[in-house]
């Protein structure tokens, strides 16, 4: 039932931020590459998005990823409970974030579980900023550009987002990783002013 309430906030602030800058559904959707039908779904919290969707919605609106998240009063210090962030699930894979709402926020910390068989590898996302990815437990794969990166407990990768990058869990084991992204200046500006809608 929370994960619930926290998809359909999530959707809550896509319409909300939709709506700031005068955009359609129509006008969301091909800017952003979606379907107008998915984000209508998404907005009325029928439809829990994907780490991607999230990506190509935050680019679309000039805010990091994070936005998503956050509550609502900025803070200088965030403290995360375990299995206490707010988690977005898509089919085989679900990200928790670990952190959102600090001033002048810089990192955009996430936990994910890739279920076995779970992937993105179809769907290559980037974005502004550096991405590190460290392995906490299980394997998975880990494709950047043409190159793909078997990733098992204790591994790290890390490079510029810019590149697209995509994952999957041909193992017969959960994969848990952290993510961390950069945050990039002119974003979060855009994502501060968003704060009190």
């Amino acid at each position: 039932m929370e994960s619930l309430q926290m998809d359909f906030d999530i959707g809550k602030r896509i319409k909300a931020l939709r709506e700031d800058q005068s955009l359609s559904l129509r006008a969301l959707a091909k800017k952003c590459g979606l379907s107008f039908n998915a984000i209508s779904r998404i907005e009325r919290g029928e439809n829990s998005p994907s780490v991607v969707t999230l990506h190509r919605l935050a680019t679309a609106f000039g805010v990091p990823i994070t936005y998503f998240f956050m509550k609502e009063v900025e803070q200088k210090i965030i403290f995360t409970k375990h299995n206490e962030g707010i988690v977005s699930r898509s089919s085989g894979f679900e990200m928790q974030s670990l952190g959102s709402g600090l001033i002048h926020q810089q990192l955009e910390p996430f936990h994910m579980l890739i279920k076995p068989g779970g992937r993105r590898f179809t769907d290559p996302v980037s974005h502004a900023g550096d991405e590190l990815v460290y392995c906490l437990e299980g394997k998975l794969e880990y494709k950047v550009e043409h190159q793909v990166f078997t990733l098992e407990k204790g591994d790290s990768l890390f490079f510029k987002g810019d590149q697209g990058h995509c994952w999957r869990n041909p193992f017969s084991a959960e994969a848990r990783v952290l993510i961390i992204f950069q945050s990039t200046p002119n974003k979060h500006n855009l994502f501060q002013g968003h704060l009190t809608n």
